[in-house]
């Protein structure tokens, strides 16, 4: 079953990291964010950095990712699918990824589907928490900067996500 895990595509995924790196922003920047998140039973880390359009969704998407493949490969499937993607699709593409991997669920739908690629993840939970910090960590940096934007915009957006 190991072998399975790590297939040629999940490695292919971990080895293609689209978005890597850092943005480029000026401090004080409403539209954007920065979230990180650690996993800590293995050291995986995820920092990542989005800027949103008017309406909330992220226009730009920068990930420094240093994790296992396992937990490349995830962020690889969310740099291919991010941009565009709104709070609410994050979040509900992080939650289908979690119940696939802790209590058999399908999977995330949508943009996200790639992530499925990552279901056998599921018969090893020690790597459950490296596969998911890539998307918390992009899902607490729109958070930010959804909290950052004026109070009559964050209304509107938080209705929408």
């Amino acid at each position: 079953m190991i072998d399975e895990l790590y297939s040629a595509r999940i490695l292919k995924l971990a080895a293609n990291l689209p978005h890597s790196g850092r943005l480029a922003a000026p401090r004080g920047d409403a539209r954007r964010g920065t979230g990180e998140r650690v996993a800590r039973l293995c050291g995986s880390k995820a920092i990542v950095d989005v800027a949103l359009d008017a309406d909330g969704r992220v226009e730009a998407f920068a990930q420094d990712v240093k994790a296992c493949a396992l937990g490349q490969a995830a962020a690889g499937v969310l740099g291919e699918a991010v941009i565009g993607a709104s709070a609410g699709e994050i979040a509900a593409a992080r939650d289908a990824m979690a119940a696939m991997l802790k209590s058999g669920g399908d999977g995330p739908e949508g943009r996200f589907e790639g992530l499925r690629a990552l279901k056998l993840v599921a018969a090893y939970p020690a790597r459950h928490a490296s596969t998911l910090v890539a998307i918390e960590a992009t899902l607490d940096a729109v958070k930010q900067a959804l909290a950052r934007q004026a109070p009559d915009t964050r209304t509107r957006l938080a209705g929408a996500a």
